[in-house]
């Protein structure tokens, strides 16, 4: 299997999902490609101060095409094709140095941030050594890095958005995304088209104020695989100890009830029961959390740890 490296430049960023762009990279199931991503904003080097003008930028950008998270990609994996199951397999996120949080938006009609009452903003220095961040006022969290975005577009026409969750995955905000779990996204073109972006160091399960810990990541180390046999409506995550079913939907009820259905199905077939004895299991043992509530369309995961059932 061979590994491949993809960094962020001009000729491989994007700011749109569409079955129309052209890949980047081809590749075989079972290969690994190492992402190096800018922050979701394009920057590529990180503020001097609040107050500061914006930091650089790729440039030139395309005021459609590249409206959107800073995106690597499309790759193609051969063999991947509509009704198939794309297997993404998190090796490894190493953090940049930066990153920022902001609660508020700027103007969009400048795009710029400036300090004021309307907003806060937050410049956060990165110790990837002790996965801990501190900002210009002081404070220190824990980080858990992982990728905003990850997916791919739908078998729709023209420019689709990154900001909305879709059921190809692309900016579902899930923080369970760490390194060592592996992402299954259906897949509705052929190709796949898979691209990464939207670093995050560290995120709260709604991710209430919009955004992140928004940060370059230096590496993001994936392998893909193809599963002919295997067919998903929703995105689905395995860790170490659980199965997670996503669910997304501009009605928080609606997205929670899609990751529920998704749940009783994983039941059905794991454990050979019927529907009805997994939905009365589920109320029992599945925890429904609350994704992201910031991109239009919500997200829900439901949490299945496996030590929640046992045979006798």
């Amino acid at each position: 299997m061979a590994t491949w490296s993809l960094d962020s430049t001009r000729e491989t960023v994007h700011g749109h999902f569409s079955r129309d762009l052209k890949p980047i990279l081809t590749i075989d199931s079972g290969d690994r490609v190492d992402f190096r991503t800018l922050d979701a904003r394009w920057y590529t080097e990180p503020h001097a101060s609040p107050s500061a003008p914006q930091p650089p930028r790729i440039e030139p950008r395309d005021p459609v095409l590249d409206a959107g998270h800073c995106l690597v990609g499309p790759v193609y994996i051969n063999g991947a094709q509509p009704g198939m199951t794309l297997e993404v397999q998190i090796h490894e996120i190493e953090i940049g140095s930066w990153g920022w949080t902001v609660a508020g938006f700027p103007s969009r009609a400048n795009d710029r941030l400036e300090v004021g009452d309307k907003f806060t903003y937050h410049l956060w220095s990165l110790d990837s050594a002790q996965q801990t961040a501190q900002n210009q006022f002081g404070t220190e969290i824990s980080l858990n890095p992982f990728m905003g975005v990850m997916g791919m577009p739908t078998d729709e026409e023209g420019v689709l958005s990154t900001a909305p969750p879709r059921f190809t995955g692309g900016n579902m905000d899930c923080k369970e995304l760490l390194a060592g779990t592996t992402l299954y996204l259906p897949i509705a073109v052929p190709g796949g088209l898979f691209s990464v972006g939207d670093g995050h160091a560290a995120q709260g399960d709604g991710e209430v104020c919009g955004t992140a810990i928004e940060c370059p990541m230096e590496r993001v180390s994936l392998t893909f695989r193809v599963h002919p046999e295997m067919s998903l409506t929703t995105p689905r995550i395995r860790t170490s100890d659980s199965w997670m079913c996503l669910g997304f939907h501009e009605d928080l009820h609606e997205a929670t009830m899609i990751a529920l259905s998704d749940m009783m199905d994983l039941m059905s077939v794991e454990y050979g029961i019927s529907r009805s004895d997994a939905i009365a299991l589920a109320s029992l043992v599945v925890d429904m959390r609350v994704t992201q509530i910031a991109n239009g369309v919500n997200g829900v995961h439901a949490v299945l740890k496996d030590s929640a059932i046992r045979k006798v």
